[in-house]
């Protein structure tokens, strides 16, 4: 809790995956990928409950031995590749609602995305609640090399165009204007704002700036295995528990 606002955490962890089958418990640095997010709630002194949204009891077994229990799986259709994360975040807020759990504020937060700074989730409460003007935060990073200034697409005649056909086009990086992707490291919301637009991309979202290194979501075998590579060179900039990690 932060200034009297509660703070309701949610992971979402489909079973699926064809980019990279079990991506979430796929071990990385010894340890299931879905459990560096577990870690980095427990770490947080302000977030009031995490709730896990899985259909996959392999899934709510690992977090059970990370100390999280998953007190129930997602229903089927909730759970195919059409699947919102919005949806669930309504699910699970009306299923929380009616066991007597209310909160100001939730929290999605997505394992394939698991280079959070110490301090980043509450960093980012901080934020929002004391911007109470505002509707959320969500973090964000600078696009490098995809810039839409130069991303092309192939015409229907077969010919290489600008993707944003009518915009100005830019050859080298110090052309580009900023342009920012939300990363997954967190998405924080007030709860009446979701309730009303269900949807955490409203018009008046903070941005939570993150760096560079952390610009990085797991999607297939390649982001995986970058994202080895920097765990290790940043591990003192990470929130670790060395029980668990055993490289």
């Amino acid at each position: 809790m932060y200034k009297e606002q509660k703070i309701l955490a949610i992971i979402t962890a489909r079973g699926g995956s064809k980019g990279l089958p079990g991506k979430n418990i796929k071990k990385l640095h010894g340890k299931p990928l879905i459990a560096w997010t577990i870690e980095h709630v427990k770490n947080s002194k302000l977030i009031d409950y995490l709730f896990i949204s899985t259909d996959s009891k392999e899934i709510a077994e690992i977090c059970e031995i990370y100390g999280q229990c998953v007190t129930e799986l997602r229903p089927a259709y909730l759970a195919t590749d059409s699947s919102s994360s919005m949806d669930v975040i309504v699910y699970t807020l009306e299923r929380l609602k009616s066991y007597g759990q209310e909160y100001e504020y939730v929290m999605l937060l997505e394992p394939t995305s698991p280079l959070r700074k110490k301090g980043d989730l509450d960093n980012m409460i901080k934020l929002a609640v004391d911007n109470s003007d505002k509707d959320g935060v969500i973090s964000v990073g600078k696009v490098h090399l995809e810039h839409p200034m130069i991303v092309k697409k192939i015409s229907e005649e077969g010919n290489i165009v600008p993707y944003m056909m009518g915009q100005a086009v830019a050859y080298q990086r110090q052309q580009h204007d900023e342009a920012l992707f939300p990363y997954g490291v967190g998405y924080l919301i007030k709860t009446v704002v979701f309730n009303a637009e269900h949807t955490i991309y409203t018009s008046n979202m903070l941005p939570y700036y993150i760096e560079r290194w952390q610009s990085y979501e797991i999607d297939d075998i390649y982001d995986f295995k970058c994202i080895e590579t920097i765990l290790q060179m940043e591990k003192g900039n990470l929130e670790l528990n060395d029980e668990y990690v055993k490289d």
